[in-house]
């Protein structure tokens, strides 16, 4: 067959028919295949776009609305307190020597000038004895000066003698009277000390310890503690108060006291002073209360827990404790405010009550107070409020506001 004839039989009217079907057929799948890719792509931007959506919605921290209240609250001001006795003294030696004996144990009341121990001191005694010696002495030679003057005297009237010595034998007299004047001093003196060989009771009390026992040797040349004294009739009670409460701390409060040895026991006490100055180590004001303890029940040197029952202050605010941030070693809240942005506010608190504290100043009861806020938190960061706890005051629920604005 030839080649015209090849072309006459390709281009037959059923082959035309046939290829044009075929070039349908590739062209609509052609154009199915452009249609899903596109689709595809579109539909892939449009989840791309949506993912980014979420993605920044996520971005955003959803945070919690922190309950605030108005005004103090009715608990009162406990802080720790030391017990002393109203009167305690460390009884020394005022003399050389040995205890003789003592008379009193720990725990034993006593009254003011009563024996407590007996020192025995011989190098004392013959000073004494001494001095009565030197006290005679001296009196018999002022005697003598003063028979001798009056001699004088008389023969000065018959010109025996002259004036000059006159005079001399009557100031020899007054020499010899000043001998004894302080041998009479001297006398006395050691007399006093005898009479510290005695140890007594500066005040009536209770022997709260005896740090010494017979033979010891005691005095000036031995500074050791005999006995320790305390009068407890009465007890003083030191509280240190915080600098933030030290004013509202007034003399006449007062408080109550709890004791370990006493469980379920209260005890009543006043505050007759304060020292007027913050310690500067603690900034503390020292508070010195009263309390009477007729039937011994308090013990010097225990530990208390005081109570103040402290008045109430309406424009304090109080927030949760886990609504504090802790930046720069200072106290902050994170508040949520226009736009729902974040801003950070430097807060002074009053009082820490454990699960809420109160706030003096910083914050005030109509801001809207982040609770559990993030460390990352800065000013400006954008927040969404969830539905949370809402704003209290004065303990009564209140609206969360309108933070859009």
């Amino acid at each position: 067959m030839s080649q015209s004839q090849e072309r006459t039989v390709i281009s037959s009217p059923k082959d035309r028919r046939a290829g044009r079907k075929i070039g349908f057929w590739l062209g609509t799948a052609t154009l199915a295949a452009v249609g899903l890719a596109a689709f595809g792509i579109v539909t892939r931007r449009i989840a791309d776009y949506r993912l980014a959506q979420w993605t920044a919605t996520q971005a955003v921290p959803s945070v919690e609305l922190a309950a605030l209240k108005t005004g103090s609250s009715g608990q009162g001001l406990v802080l720790p307190g030391e017990l002393k006795p109203f009167i305690e003294a460390q009884i020394r030696a005022r003399v050389n020597g040995y205890l003789k004996d003592w008379k009193y144990d720990i725990g034993a009341r006593v009254k003011a000038g009563e024996t407590l121990a007996t020192i025995d001191a011989p190098e004392l005694d013959q000073q004494y004895e001494q001095a009565k010696g030197e006290l005679a002495k001296a009196e018999a030679h002022a005697q003598l000066a003063k028979l001798t003057s009056k001699r004088w005297a008389a023969l000065r009237a018959s010109t025996a003698v002259s004036q000059q010595s006159v005079d001399e034998k009557g100031g020899d007299v007054n020499a010899k009277e000043a001998d004894v004047a302080a041998a009479r001093a001297n006398l006395d003196r050691l007399k006093a000390l005898k009479g510290f060989t005695a140890v007594t009771a500066p005040f009536s009390g209770v022997v709260t310890a005896r740090r010494v026992d017979i033979g010891v040797l005691v005095g000036p040349g031995n500074p050791i503690e005999l006995f320790d004294i305390a009068d407890i009739h009465q007890i003083r009670v030191y509280v240190r108060v915080p600098q933030p409460l030290s004013m509202r701390i007034n003399q006449g409060m007062k408080a109550t006291l709890t004791l370990s040895q006493h469980p379920g026991r209260t005890f009543e006490a006043r505050i007759i002073a304060n020292s007027e100055a913050i310690a500067p180590n603690s900034r503390t004001l020292l508070v010195q209360l009263l309390a009477n303890n007729s039937v011994g029940a308090l013990l010097p040197g225990s530990f208390a827990e005081v109570r103040f029952d402290l008045p109430k202050n309406p424009d304090v605010v109080r927030i949760p404790a886990t609504a504090l941030l802790f930046k720069d070693n200072l106290f902050h809240v994170a508040t949520v405010g226009p736009g729902s942005k974040v801003i950070l506010k430097k807060i002074s608190v009053d009082r820490d009550l454990g699960t809420e504290v109160e706030v003096r100043e910083g914050v005030k009861a109509s801001d809207h107070v982040i609770n559990y806020p993030s460390e990352y938190l800065r000013n400006g960061d954008a927040v969404i409020v969830s539905q949370g706890r809402g704003k209290e005051t004065s303990g009564e629920p209140g609206a969360q506001g309108d933070l859009e604005k």
